[in-house]
């Protein structure tokens, strides 16, 4: 192979890496967006506790200030 063919194959190679990996960053998910099931089961019981009225306000722990 001559140099201008093994240039041309490389671009082509190159060009299509960095299609993969543009396709490989869409579909990537956040980490930061995964809960892990202790987070899991924190939300879900704080569900339950709205749900029974046992949540307190904010604005009510502002006023406390522990």
């Amino acid at each position: 192979m001559n140099g201008e063919k093994i240039e041309k194959k490389m671009f082509e190679e190159l060009n299509f890496i960095k299609k993969q990996l543009g396709e490989i960053k869409e579909h990537m998910v956040d980490i930061d967006s995964l809960l892990t099931a202790e987070e899991t089961e924190l939300v879900l019981r704080s569900f339950e506790n709205e749900a029974r009225g046992k949540l307190v306000p904010l604005s009510r722990l502002e006023e406390i200030k522990l």
